[in-house]
This record gives C-alpha cells, sequence and structure tokens, in this order.
C-alpha cells in the first residue's frame, strides 16, 4: 500500500483550490493530434474533463492503486473511458508516440532528488512523437510561507495533519494524523531549465499562471511547456 492511497479520500478537497488549471490542460488537449498521457492522474480531476474535451484517448498513469480506484468510478459516473495504468512515473514508457504529456498539480515535486526528475524528463522525451509537447506545473517556493505553515496543525476534508519544512532537503513533509505522509521537494527555474536541456526538449512557454500571463520575479506558479524538436 503506498501512503498516497491515505490521501485519496481527500485529495478533491486538497485540489478544491485549484480550478484554472483544468482549462489549461484541456486546450493543450485540443490542440493535440495524437494520445495524451497525464502522469500522477490521481482522482481524474484534470484527465476526466480532458477525455470528456476530446473524445480520443487518453493514458493515466499513478502509482496509487486508490487513487486509480477513485478515477475509475469518476470516469465511469462521468461516461468517458480513461486508460489507466499503476505506475511509477520514473518507469513510464508508451507502446505507441504521444502528442501531449502533462503533469498537473506539482506532482512533479514529489520526485526526491535530481537524477529522478532527469529520468522523468528523459522517459518524456523518449515517449513523445517530434513536435510533441510536455507541459507541466509547480509552485514556485516561498521560504516565508513555509516556515509559517511549518508544525502548524491543519485539517482539510475532515482530516488532520501538519506540513514539516526540513531546509536542509528542501522538503516539506506532509503529515496525516493517522501517520501516513507525503513529501514535495521544491524545484527552482534554473533547474527546470536544466531538466528541459538535458532531456532533448525545448521550452515553448513559460507562464506565471493558467492564463498564460508572463512569468516574471513576482510569479508564484510555474506553468510550463516544452515541446520535443521536429
Amino acid at each position: 500500500m503506498s501512503d498516497y492511497d491515505a490521501f485519496a479520500p481527500i485529495y478533491d478537497a486538497w485540489a478544491a483550490d485549484m480550478t484554472e488549471d483544468v482549462a489549461f490542460y484541456v486546450d493543450l488537449a485540443r490542440e493535440a493530434d495524437g494520445p495524451v498521457v497525464e502522469l500522477a492522474v490521481g482522482t481524474g480531476r484534470v484527465a476526466i474533463p480532458i477525455a470528456r474535451a476530446i473524445g480520443g484517448k487518453l493514458i493515466g498513469i499513478d502509482s496509487s492503486p486508490a487513487m486509480l480506484a477513485v478515477a475509475r468510478e469518476r470516469a465511469s459516473e462521468a461516461g468517458v473511458e480513461l486508460e489507466l495504468h499503476e505506475g511509477d512515473m520514473r518507469d513510464f514508457e508508451l507502446d505507441e508516440p504521444a502528442s501531449l504529456v502533462i503533469c498537473p498539480y506539482r506532482a512533479l515535486l514529489h520526485l526526491p532528488t535530481w537524477q529522478d526528475r532527469q529520468t522523468v524528463f528523459r522517459r518524456v522525451a523518449a515517449a513523445l512523437r517530434p513536435g510533441g509537447r510536455f507541459a507541466w506545473n509547480a509552485f514556485v517556493f516561498d521560504h516565508r510561507i513555509a516556515v509559517e505553515l511549518d508544525g502548524r496543525p491543519e485539517e482539510i476534508g475532515g482530516v488532520s495533519y501538519r506540513n514539516h519544512y526540513a531546509p536542509g532537503d528542501n522538503r516539506i513533509d506532509i503529515v496525516l494524523e493517522s501517520g501516513p505522509s507525503v513529501s514535495l521537494w521544491w524545484v527552482a527555474r534554473s533547474e527546470w531549465d536544466g531538466l528541459v536541456d538535458v532531456s532533448g526538449l525545448e521550452t515553448e512557454a513559460l507562464y506565471g499562471w493558467f492564463d498564460r500571463r508572463p512569468f516574471d520575479e513576482d510569479s508564484r506558479e510555474f506553468v510550463w511547456v516544452a515541446r520535443k524538436p521536429g
């Protein structure tokens, strides 16, 4: 059992403040001319609207069986088909090239090391057809907010948790009162640039939010679109 399974019942409440990303990823999927893949598909919050919009193939990958079970139920209720697979994004590969790979809701921040992130980016690049896109978003880390939240009791969906900030490891642990936890490792802009470069992708756009406003020093979200040359 993955610790992420414990978050499945509260995931939708957790993500309730993030709504503008759905239309952004749906628009990218409408522009795709082939298979669309979502890494860390979770409960299908983004995948289901995409599948409804494009009426074509959407592959979802997640390491949590409980998250995938919710996604299957939600997809059935919505009357859409998702091809869902349990797996680690670091082992990601496809039988046919994708036109678009997405990783919404800061999920790449769950990868702890440069090597892990580099592996994912290279696998994505290998899975894309020439001209295919990779899109993801991640928060711009703010030490002040991390310090403010460190150790403070919080509640969401009726479940209590605390955030623990480990500055020496660039890490935030989200620990449920019942024990399970997940961690986020923040990534600087220069590292995202490096990952795009070493994977052989090219940056198409970097936005400061899902309305495609330019990224600047006041931005609080990386919204990135990279493209495979060719």
